[in-house]
């Protein structure tokens, strides 16, 4: 074999072996870039999915401080609700008691006042009755010498006087115990109606005239 002819099959050879390898670095070439597509698409999904971890993460904390919240909220209500429901109670009770009282004090007043009318009457009748004419003085008799009466001392009443109130266009004292600061202990008196050992007599425009049992009238002052 001639020497040009082999040189050219030498340097035919080198060029399929070069061809070859340029083919095969093209492909690794190919294969290695279509890795790192695919590597940069796993990566940005990697990000997607730490974002929305992240994400859900502060939703999580975001309804943990919520339901904090509402729990707060709730043992708040239920405090408040126990504070409110005894205090209901109360006062549910003495509005019950405020109109059991009015209902009776309406009863009470009807009968003073039928009792005061039959007073009244009877007071006429005793006034139409003949009166015995006292003797006839002698001339001998000695005129007793005139004592001077001590001047009465005022009692104090065992209650205290609010004022007069008007029901039905009749005139009501309205009173107090002295040791109560309650309104549901305030009483209305009609002429002719006894609180305990008083007894009121007249209710004049400016004072209440009071008759108490082995003592004189007692006259109290209206506020």
């Amino acid at each position: 074999m001639k020497a040009s002819t082999f040189q050219t099959l030498i340097v035919g050879l080198l060029c399929l072996a070069v061809a070859g390898l340029s083919g095969g670095l093209y492909n690794q070439y190919q294969r290695v870039a279509e890795l790192q597509s695919t590597n940069t698409q796993y990566q940005q999904t990697l990000d997607t999915l730490q974002r929305d971890s992240n994400a859900l993460k502060d939703a999580q904390e975001q309804l943990q401080y919520t339901l904090k919240d509402l729990k707060q909220m709730v043992d708040t209500g239920e405090q408040q609700a126990n504070t409110l429901d005894p205090m209901l109670d109360q006062w549910a009770q003495e509005i019950q008691e405020l109109r059991d009282g009015l209902a009776a004090r309406a009863t009470e007043e009807d009968m003073t006042a039928l009792r005061a009318r039959l007073e009244h009457v009877e007071q006429q009748l005793l006034d139409l009755r003949p009166q015995p004419s006292p003797p006839a003085p002698t001339s001998s008799a000695a005129k007793p010498k005139q004592k001077t009466r001590p001047k009465p001392v005022p009692l104090s009443p065992p209650f205290s006087v609010l004022g007069v109130e008007s029901r039905g266009g009749e005139r009501f004292l309205a009173v107090v115990p002295q040791d109560s600061r309650s309104l549901r202990d305030v009483r209305l008196l009609h002429s002719g109606e006894p609180l305990g050992a008083w007894h009121l007599k007249v209710l004049a425009p400016n004072s209440a005239i009071f008759a108490v049992a082995a003592q004189p009238d007692q006259t109290i002052q209206l506020p």
